[in-house]
C-alpha cells in the first residue's frame, strides 16, 4: 500500500499522510456505494485496501458518511474538504483512485464499479 500512496501522492501533489487518508475514505465511499460483487472484486485485487479502509473509512457510528448532509458523492467531498483538500486536488485524487484501481483489479471491473455509483463517471 505505501507504493500506491507514494504513487498517488507523486501524481496528485498531495502529502503523503493526506494522500492516504484520502485514499482510504475513497475506497470506502466505492465499498458503501458500489455494486458489492465488483467492489469486493476491486478491493480484493488492490493491496492492503481493505485495512486503509478499515483505518480510515469508518467512524463507528454506522458508516462514515452517516450525519454529513447528502451522504453520497456530496458527503465524500465534504469530509475530503475537511482533510484540507481543494477541489482540484479532490478531482485528482479520484482520477489516480481509479486509475490505480484498474492497474490491480482490472479496467472492467473497475468500470462496472464506477457505473454502479450515479454521478460518479463524471468525477473520474
Amino acid at each position: 500500500m505505501n507504493d500506491i500512496i507514494r504513487q498517488i501522492a507523486e501524481a496528485t501533489g498531495i502529502e503523503s499522510s493526506v494522500a492516504e487518508k484520502a485514499l482510504g475514505l475513497m475506497l470506502g465511499f466505492l465499498e458503501k456505494e458500489g455494486e458489492d460483487g465488483p467492489v469486493q472484486k476491486m478491493l480484493a485485487a488492490i493491496p492492503g485496501a481493505k485495512e486503509l479502509i478499515s483505518k480510515y473509512g469508518g467512524d463507528g457510528s454506522g458508516g462514515f458518511l452517516s450525519g454529513l448532509a447528502g451522504g453520497g458523492i456530496m458527503g465524500l467531498g465534504q469530509q475530503l474538504m475537511g482533510a484540507g483538500l481543494g477541489m482540484g486536488e479532490i478531482t485528482a485524487l479520484a482520477k489516480q483512485t481509479i486509475a490505480v484501481a484498474k492497474q490491480y483489479a482490472g479496467e472492467d471491473v473497475v468500470d462496472e464499479v464506477v457505473a454502479s455509483i450515479p454521478g460518479l463517471s463524471q468525477f473520474v
